[in-house]
């Protein structure tokens, strides 16, 4: 049973960092396209950022490019999102989840449980 867990999560202020962890257990980690999703109140869980299996190729939403890392470490099963000057409406639950690293939600075979991030002005 695949089991992703994220962590990290908290209240930062704007321009502030943060980084979010998410740890996978079962399944073949490094087989693998990891991605970061997140959701705000009120409205659909959008696509952040996503790796590939082997952390050379990332690909980025619009709106956290320049301010957001995607970054792997096949060795420790886990996929890291580097928060760098937030902003206000960076603040939702964010979710890592398995199977893709483009904005494919459907793609996803395996989501955590979220982390929530709130972002103060």
């Amino acid at each position: 049973q695949v089991q992703l867990v994220e962590s990290g999560g908290g209240l930062v202020q704007a321009g502030g960092s943060l980084r979010l962890s998410c740890a996978a257990s079962g399944g073949t980690f490094s087989s693998y396209a990891m991605a970061w999703f997140r959701q705000a109140p009120g409205k659909e869980r959008e696509f952040v950022a996503g790796v590939n299996w082997s952390g050379d190729s990332t690909y980025y939403a619009d709106s956290v490019k320049g301010r957001f890392t995607i970054s792997r470490d096949n060795a420790k099963n886990t996929v890291y999102l580097q928060m760098n000057n937030v902003k206000p409406e960076d603040t939702a639950v964010y979710y890592c989840g398995r199977g893709t690293m483009r904005p494919r939600a459907g793609q996803i075979d395996y989501w955590g449980q979220g982390t929530q991030v709130t972002v103060s002005s």
